[in-house]
């Protein structure tokens, strides 16, 4: 998810018309592939470049294709930040084959 200040710029004409230029050229260069495993499709536009209060303004950073990168999820979510972390105690269930939910036990952490 965006941080707050990012928001405008995600919402924006501009990064939308990046964004689907920048997917189109990976998918033309190899269908798309994750540029860093190369094993799954691309499924996010990620940007190389930490997005900042003092450089989300700046296209050189924000629209510049050579800053950009086509990755799976789970690519992304192994950056640094980019993953959001259940808390310890969330609880989560699985749902049986009448529909009657029923709890899982926790996951062990990503380490």
């Amino acid at each position: 998810m965006a941080k707050e200040f990012a928001r405008g710029f995600y919402d924006g004409m501009a990064w939308r018309n990046c964004r689907k230029a920048f997917i189109a050229n990976r998918r033309s260069v190899d269908g798309g592939l994750c540029q860093i495993c190369k094993e799954r499709l691309g499924y996010m536009v990620h940007h190389t470049e930490m997005l900042t209060p003092s450089n989300i303004n700046n296209p050189e950073i924000t629209l510049n294709h050579d800053k950009l990168e086509y990755v799976c999820k789970p690519c992304h979510d192994r950056e640094e930040g980019h993953f959001i972390k259940r808390k310890e105690n969330q609880s989560r269930c699985l749902f049986d084959e009448r529909g009657d939910p029923f709890p899982v036990a926790p996951r062990p952490p990503l380490n």
